[in-house]
């Protein structure tokens, strides 16, 4: 439990705070600037943040570190890809809440890539993808905010995108939609690796090996992000840790 003593603030007035669960979130200020005067009292709170607190040991899934190992093709992407190649704003009406339109949704997958890119991401009259990891450069996910973008590559049949940079708005919204996990790499694998490779991503290990050339890569740990991603996602987290309730 986490409590705070009692504050007086003058011979009428007094605050007091009361327990708050360590399983719930929890709003605490940054920093506290205390005045007084004319027998009253103000408390300015200069900044606040939103602090999310560590599981208990009750909740085992989030207190590991994520287990997952995904293997197969890769999909290799230069620099700069934006969510209008990864899906264009013309599928953007499709409802992903919405089974047969998330289906749908997946198969425009990275439909909006230029012509350079010979070798397609869904083979055509296909709904789902073969290749189930994508290696891109630098600034992966760049452009709008749109949500469809990591959902779009979840939906066609992608679970992990290894990219030298994201955008972080396409990061974040990876993590809360829970659809792929985004992890950096600390070397420039697109220009290491091939569309066709086969690989195998080990998120507890955090490394990617390259089956075909038989080389070995260290990628960035992914943290305390792998188990709200392991979940399905922040509103999925939640739920299973207590924060909000669950659904009957």
């Amino acid at each position: 439990m986490v409590t705070a003593s009692s504050i007086s603030f003058g011979a009428n007035t007094t605050f007091t705070s009361s327990p708050i669960p360590k399983t719930k979130p929890l709003f605490i200020p940054h920093s506290l600037k205390f005045t007084t005067g004319n027998g009253r009292a103000a408390v300015t709170f200069q900044r606040a943040v939103s602090v999310i607190p560590k599981a208990t040991s009750a909740d085992s899934r989030a207190t590991k570190e994520p287990t997952a190992t995904f293997h197969g093709l890769c999909y290799v992407v230069g620099d700069n890809i934006d969510t209008d190649q990864i899906i264009p704003a013309e599928y953007l009406t499709l409802v992903p809440s919405n089974p047969d339109e998330y289906e749908k949704l997946g198969s425009y997958a990275l439909i909006g890539l230029p012509a350079t890119y010979t070798t397609r991401f869904i083979d055509e009259n296909e709904t789902k993808t073969k290749y189930k990891i994508i290696i891109a450069g630098g600034n992966f996910g760049c452009g709008s905010s749109r949500e469809h973008a990591p959902v779009a590559l979840g939906a066609a049949g992608c679970s992990a995108v290894v990219a030298e940079s994201y955008a972080r708005i396409f990061f974040r919204n990876s993590v809360a939609t829970g659809e792929i996990y985004p992890l950096d790499s600390e070397a420039r694998l697109c220009e290491e690796c091939s569309t066709g490779d086969v690989v195998t991503i080990e998120i507890a290990e955090s490394r990617l090996i390259n089956h075909t050339t038989g080389k070995e890569y260290k990628l960035k740990p992914i943290g305390d992000l792998g188990p709200v991603i392991d979940a399905g996602g922040i509103f999925a987290y939640a739920r299973k840790t207590g924060m909000i309730a669950s659904r009957n």
